[in-house]
């Protein structure tokens, strides 16, 4: 699969990055309903192909998104989807990090996640196709698959502005472990909520 379709955007995958879920396009085209019509500072981190702010930049056209991820093919997979979906280059910066590592002063209004979250200890539930075209480095994070989600839970805190929102993605059965992480992290304003199949697969958090 050398191209797909993620809300009104074209997406390349020529460079084999993860392949984005008709689960996250769910949940990004109903975040992007939220925060519509404000001019905003976006972070897409765990960003792969980059459908995900390239859909925010294509729907809210007065804000600006930073694209952060570790693997250098999705850094170059990011670009080729950037020019493919005609998003001026004002309009984004692509960053190598992980996660918020060369991002250090930097803060923002939202922040987008797709982060790995499948749990090394579930590997043989995962379908033989999944694992032979998507990459391990998007897929796994640690034996119960909240390494991720851990790291971005303790650090988001500090890139975000005040009233600032977090949404990303998780596996339904963690919910209950991401619940007990927000709040030894300190947070106590988010929502789970259901992706179209009715199970829980995204939260909101407010700052």
């Amino acid at each position: 699969m050398k191209e797909i379709k993620f809300l009104n955007c074209r997406i390349d995958l020529s460079k084999k990055v993860f392949s984005p879920r008709v689960e996250t396009e769910y949940w990004v085209e109903k975040a992007i309903r939220e925060i519509k019509g404000k001019n905003l500072k976006i972070l897409d981190v765990f960003a792969g192909s980059g459908c995900v702010g390239i859909a925010i930049l294509r729907n809210l056209k007065d804000s600006r998104v930073d694209f952060a991820d570790i693997d250098e093919n999705a850094l170059a997979e990011i670009r080729i989807n950037a020019e493919k979906n005609e998003i001026p280059a004002g309009q984004y910066r692509i960053v190598k990090s992980d996660l918020f590592e060369n991002l250090k002063g930097k803060k923002y209004d939202v922040i987008f996640a797709n982060p790995p979250y499948v749990a090394e200890r579930r590997m043989e539930e995962v379908d033989k196709d999944v694992l032979e075209n998507d990459p391990g480095i998007a897929l796994f994070s640690g034996k119960e698959g909240l390494n991720h989600i851990d790291k971005l839970l303790k650090k988001a805190k500090n890139h975000l502005t005040n009233g600032g929102l977090i949404y990303f993605e998780f596996d339904p059965k963690q919910k209950e472990t991401i619940k007990d992480i927000l709040e030894k992290e300190g947070y106590d304003n988010f929502q789970f909520r259901k992706d179209q199949f009715k199970k829980y697969r995204w939260i909101k958090i407010v700052k």
